[in-house]
């Protein structure tokens, strides 16, 4: 059969990230091995999974291995696997596209990368593993047939952005990747990837607890049998990893060096992870359990299209890669492995999502996590400074969907607030914080810190000393909707409801009888006027400097919700507010004065709406008309010179 070649391109961005890879220099080159053969594993768990569901499929599974074999002569390293392979299609989708998304923010992020453990750190991230190998080859041939396929495929690539798939004949079933290793350098002899012992190491360090045998031809050299006779050397294949369940083995056998190993195997990461979570559970369901808590968040966190969940297993056969019914979506960052004992082997997501011990397990994972990040919380306040930098905003998604466990996640969840500047606080340190007399934990929305801290809501809070927290993330919108309090305290937004802050201290009840006596026209006017825009005017407690805000009724929704909700295809009426008054502001009671004295005529009504407009600008909403609002800016400039 005649070969059918095709040379292609890289996609213009992914050409700059592969040619960045192939000319920075890197720390530990020797972690390519680790993801080759991480990569040759998972063909090799598909392969059995496949043919356990698949009866027609004709594939041999009795002795499915890696093998790594090198040539000294050609400095080659082949990793060669008999697990599931790809067609054609696949290699061209999976290994001839490079990083499907985020290419350009990885790019990026190399190009500022501050060292080059950083830039590893970056690139197992974003996922692209298998380019590593250019961190020590001049060219990758990758030969691959998938199984049950007549036809195999070969993909080579020098990393200079081109690459070249072809038909070939005769290809075993799965996987094989060699490496053209660079020229050797003879003073760098610690990463000779054609020594037997450098490999022997590496997969030692790494990839020892792999379930499958990783085999590899050895010499053995044994003295000779007489006096001055030649040393004897045969060639033997050898299993070179041990094949140990890391998560079977008693804590207290296995290193902190073999977590992050296995961590970095399953999860595909280049980070350490921030925390390790063996499990142990017998009785009703037996199962065990090794979960780890990353200390950098995946850059597709919040893609539809992410892989989530831990694996799962039976037996220790594997039969699943990203179990989503395990953990909760708001868990979606933690990585690992669960092993159940009872499990039919025979098993789908549709009839996991109805398994009652699958139900069971989720309950307790997801108790050992939350309890985990509380035990940071509270004696490790570093790491969890870290883990809440990386995935408090996922987190607190749980605040919505978690009824059972909304008190932890409260417990556990940290907040900005205007007590300081660089720390962010706990519920709990802000009800201890709490002024005499207070029953109210206050906090404003926003797009960020510095618009919320400009808001006109926080001006009576900060002149009396109220503590506020500050809640720039989307999903606070929603949260807060949805948990009225906290340790007993009523949880206020300083832009809903009306607010009164102690007014005996301030004002008698006479006095805010005559104010509203002398606006009362005044409020009635506006109101009117304004009409299309607010449902009612009143005179605020809430405002110390400004002239007036924007709130919304105490049950009403913020515009920010409202517009959330619209963009997700939900039908949801922008609600009219209420427009607050500062009766001491020079502006309000200059107003005040002009209706008193000439009535409510069209220069007065053209004062009104530049005031509603300047009261939606100062809290960062937007105008209806911008182009009214700065034509009557203008005329009214012009005619104050």
């Amino acid at each position: 059969m005649a070969e059918h070649v095709e040379q292609l391109e890289f996609q213009a961005e992914a050409r700059q990230l592969l040619d960045l890879m192939v000319h920075s220099v890197y720390s530990n080159k020797d972690s390519f091995l680790r993801e080759l053969i991480s990569n040759a594993s998972d063909a090799l768990d598909k392969l059995r999974l496949e043919a356990f569901r698949n009866k027609d499929l004709d594939v041999d599974t009795s002795d499915l291995h890696i093998e790594i074999d090198i040539d000294k002569a050609a400095r080659t390293l082949t990793i060669r696997d008999n697990g599931i392979g790809m067609t054609r299609d696949e290699v061209v989708g999976l290994i001839g596209t490079l990083a499907k998304s985020g290419t350009a923010e990885l790019r990026q992020q190399l190009r500022e990368a501050q060292n080059a453990a950083a830039s590893e750190e970056l690139i197992g991230q974003f996922g692209i593993g298998f380019y590593s190998s250019f961190m020590v080859a001049d060219k990758v041939t990758l030969v691959t047939r998938k199984a049950g396929e007549s036809s195999a495929t070969r993909w080579e690539s020098s990393g200079e952005g081109t690459y070249t798939v072809a038909d070939v004949d005769d290809a075993p079933q799965g996987t094989s990747v060699t490496l053209h290793l660079k020229p050797e350098d003879a003073e760098d002899e610690l990463h000779d990837y054609t020594a037997e012992w450098k490999i022997r190491a590496l997969v030692k360090q790494y990839s020892d607890f792999i379930s499958w045998p990783i085999r590899m031809q050895v010499e053995r050299r044994s003295p000779a049998a007489e006096e001055g006779g030649e040393e004897q050397v045969t060639i033997e294949t050898e299993t070179v990893n041990s094949m140990k369940a890391l998560w079977a083995r008693p804590k207290d056998e296995v290193s902190h060096e073999e977590y992050v190993e296995f961590y970095k195997h399953i999860a595909h990461a280049w980070d350490d992870p921030l925390e390790v979570i063996p499990m142990k559970a017998e009785g009703n369901f037996e199962y065990q359990a090794l979960l780890f808590i990353p200390s950098h968040a995946p850059f597709d966190l919040f893609n539809a299209d992410a892989r989530i969940g831990v694996q799962l297993y039976v037996r220790r056969v594997f039969i699943m890669a990203d179990c989503e019914d395990l953990l909760p979506p708001y868990l979606r960052f933690v990585k690992g492995v669960v092993d159940a004992a009872d499990m039919s082997l025979n098993v789908s997501r549709e009839i996991l999502q109805q398994d009652r011990q699958i139900k069971a397990i989720r309950r307790r994972l997801t108790k050992k996590v939350l309890s985990t990040i509380a035990e940071m919380q509270k004696d490790r306040p570093d790491e969890y400074r870290t883990f809440w930098s990386q995935f408090g905003r996922v987190v607190k998604e749980g605040l919505l969907s978690d009824a059972d466990n909304k008190d932890t996640l409260l417990a556990v969840s940290s907040f900005a607030s205007t007590h300081s500047d660089e720390e962010p606080t706990t519920l709990a340190e802000y009800v201890a914080r709490m002024k005499d007399g207070q029953d109210q934990i206050f906090y404003a929305t926003g797009e960020s810190r510095q618009q919320l801290l400009s808001s006109p809501h926080l001006e009576a809070f900060k002149a009396k000393g109220y503590e506020v927290l500050l809640l720039t993330e989307p999903v606070d919108e929603v949260w807060v909707d949805m948990v009225p309090e906290f340790d007993g305290k009523r949880l206020q937004s300083v832009a809903k409801g009306e607010v009164d802050l102690d007014p005996a201290k301030d004002q008698s009840e006479a006095e805010r009888s005559q104010l509203q006596q002398e606006f009362g026209g005044l409020l009635e006017w506006l109101q009117e006027t304004l009409s299309d825009h607010v449902k009612e005017v009143r005179l605020s407690t809430r405002l110390t400097e400004s002239p007036a805000c924007l709130v919304t009724d105490s049950l009403g929704i913020t515009p920010a919700l409202a517009r959330m909700l619209q963009a997700s295809g939900q039908t949801v009426p922008m609600e009219k507010r209420i427009l607050e008054l500062n009766p001491a502001n020079p502006l309000i009671a200059g107003l005040r004065d002009a209706f008193s004295s000439r009535g409510g005529d069209a220069g007065l009504a053209e004062t009104a709406e530049l005031l509603y407009g300047t009261a939606l600008l100062a809290e960062g909403g937007t105008l209806a008309d911008p182009a009214r609002f700065a034509g009557l800016l203008a005329d009214r400039l012009t005619r104050s010179l």
